[in-house]
């Protein structure tokens, strides 16, 4: 992990096209802004993790009804 010290008004450039401002610290609360193209989907960590899991879930879920319809498919040639 790369850390960095900035102050409010300071940036960081990643991939040459996304820019990370430091808007403004208050106590424990830092306020970031964040410049990038529009096919860039920035998401807060807790956001992206249930979304990451919702959709293992549905690829599990998807995996489970493919298994069921396979063996009842099975089943009806008994």
């Amino acid at each position: 992990m790369l850390v960095l010290s900035r102050k409010k008004g300071e940036s960081v450039v990643i991939h040459n096209d996304i820019v990370i401002t430091v808007l403004s610290v208050e106590g424990d609360n830092v306020k970031l802004g964040i410049s990038a193209p529009k096919d860039i989907d920035i998401y807060r960590k807790e956001i992206f993790d249930a979304i990451q899991d919702n959709n293992q879930n549905a690829v599990m879920d998807l995996e489970a009804l493919k298994n069921a319809m396979l063996e009842m498919g099975e089943r009806s040639k008994n």
